[in-house]
């Protein structure tokens, strides 16, 4: 049986991968038409928030898996939308016409914009929702912090006509999300007093530098910038992230523990998910992710072309042989799903069982990934009615300093 470390990276963008003894084989363009349409119907990732009509249009625009092909479907609808915007009546029309055209220019560069089509979507879901931005209130602010010869790009948004400095959540993307999905989710909390700065995690979006050991340096850059606005709490910084994004909430829980009331950590990679076993059995061709899990973790990491990198780079990543898994942290609360096959219940019971301050943690007897199942716990329940209680409970225990 042919060996996949002498697969480069253009063959394992097809269909099927050698795993271990046995093969693993990625969705034709016929099952993930299927697949998308249904997780859109019921509301799921990486669905949530289209329309399922806009979704059957598009799906039927696609005829194969070349990533321009995909990226053609979803903005050809998106144009629509994007051209309707123009001329609205009213503001809020035109609001909600940038916010549908951003959904499918997102899906369009979806998982990671790693084409010509898909770069070109990609940009053109930040201009659809950054037009789109300009209609909220409050306001949401485009910050960009200097950072080893270029810059972050984040947004920044508080709550209207706070009194005082507030306290701040530091929300953080995942593989494949985006600073602008997560800024969407994290609008809820502006009513509770709280603010937000959402980002691209390493190696996605915007964001200035990959995947590597290090690459945590950019959030503490982020902290430096945040604790200098005299409308920020900086005693009350707390973070959250997703899936990757939870790697770097769980990390910088320890490494940024003095700064850093607080973590959210969904479904984190800690250990075991860095081990070429894990990379083999349950990255490639994972059915739970829609398609191109692997090729986007290629993407995203320094220094990595094909899956024989990741092997190589991957371990190095390992919050365990990093040894800060029995640090100092700050109080974390941990949110998976059982069921969850992108990252191994082993990771996240290491975590719960390493270091000295009591963690919380939400499991989903029946939950994948961040502890989504269809039957109703879609990721915008998951954080009304587990995260941001839990959030906005640690904000009233820590109080104003």
């Amino acid at each position: 049986m042919m060996n996949l470390k002498k697969l480069c990276l253009p063959i394992i963008l097809g269909l099927t991968f050698i795993s271990g003894h046995a093969q693993v084989r990625e969705r034709t363009i016929e099952e993930i038409k299927v697949e998308a349409q249904a997780r859109a119907e019921r509301g799921a990732y990486p669905l949530g928030g289209l329309d399922p009509a806009d979704v059957k249009e598009a799906l039927l625009l696609i005829r194969t898996r070349d990533r321009d092909d995909w990226a053609k479907g979803w903005s050809t609808i998106a144009e629509r939308y994007m051209a309707a915007a123009a001329k609205a009546q009213t503001p809020a029309e035109a609001s909600n016409l940038y916010k549908r055209a951003w959904r499918l220019y997102y899906f369009a560069q979806w998982p990671v914009p790693a084409s010509a089509g898909k770069k070109e979507a990609y940009a053109n879901a930040l201009n659809s929702y950054l037009k789109y931005a300009q209609t909220l209130d409050p306001p949401l602010e485009v910050v960009k912090i200097p950072f080893e010869g270029t810059e972050i790009v984040g947004y920044l948004r508080l709550p209207k006509e706070a009194k005082g400095p507030v306290p701040l959540a530091l929300a953080i993307s995942g593989l494949d999300s985006r600073k602008e999905t997560v800024a969407e989710t994290y609008s809820e909390i502006l009513k509770h007093g709280i603010g937000f700065f959402a980002v691209d995690s390493p190696g996605t979006g915007q964001a200035p530098i990959k995947v590597s050991p290090t690459a945590d340096r950019m959030f503490s850059a982020i902290l430096d910038y945040l604790q200098q606005r005299p409308e920020i709490d900086k005693s009350r910084i707390f973070t959250h992230g997703v899936s990757f994004g939870g790697y770097w909430a769980a990390k910088i829980a320890v490494t940024e523990q003095k700064r850093l009331i607080g973590s959210v950590a969904q479904s984190p990679p800690v250990d075991t998910f860095f081990t070429e076993k894990f990379l083999r059995e349950g990255t490639l061709g994972n059915r739970e992710y829609l398609f191109d899990l692997a090729p986007a973790f290629v993407n995203v990491f320094e220094g990595a072309n094909t899956i024989d990198d990741l092997v190589r780079l991957l371990p190095n990543m390992s919050l365990l042989k990093l040894r800060l898994l029995d640090k100092p942290a700050a109080p974390m609360l941990i949110v998976t799903g059982a069921k969850d096959t992108q990252v191994p219940m082993s990771d996240v019971d290491l975590l719960l069982r390493s270091g000295s301050i009591p963690k919380e943690a939400w499991i989903n007897p029946v939950g994948g990934h961040l502890g989504r199942e269809p039957r109703g716990w879609t990721d915008p329940v998951i954080f009304s009615k587990v995260i941001l209680p839990w959030e906005i409970r640690l904000i009233e225990q820590t109080g104003s300093k």
